[in-house]
């Protein structure tokens, strides 16, 4: 199921936990600082993220996403159902949005995430 490999691959990141926010929304941050919303509680399962704001202006011109209600503000986008894209596009998605909210955290930071994902990259 997509939300399994979903949920395995952000916490294969460094640095990333998930928890449960209001209600049924499962939650991925880095450093405390959140990058994707996946709702639990609507049967096709729609997911929020962060994008760039290039990306924002893009992909909410397709019909497959939307402004994400409450965080549009801060360039977060939503796809009604996850099931709609393939894993390697949710690789994607992940990897642009964990990188985002990873440069607004300390410079300290920023620089173990970036030893951690070199490490990784190279197993």
């Amino acid at each position: 199921m997509i939300l399994e490999q979903i949920r395995n691959y952000c916490l294969s990141l460094p640095f990333v936990s998930e928890d449960m926010k209001w209600g049924d929304n499962l939650c991925f941050s880095v450093a405390e600082k959140l990058f994707l919303v996946v709702s639990l509680d609507e049967p096709l399962l729609p997911a929020s993220f962060k994008v760039s704001d290039e990306d924002f202006i893009e992909l909410c011109l397709k019909p497959e996403f939307v402004q994400a209600p409450y965080f549009a503000k801060n360039k977060w986008v939503k796809v009604n159902e996850i099931e709609k894209f393939q894993f390697y596009e949710w690789k994607t998605f992940i990897d642009n949005a964990y990188k985002l909210i990873s440069l607004k955290l300390t410079k300290k930071l920023q620089a173990e995430i970036h030893n951690q994902l070199s490490q990784i990259q190279s197993k």
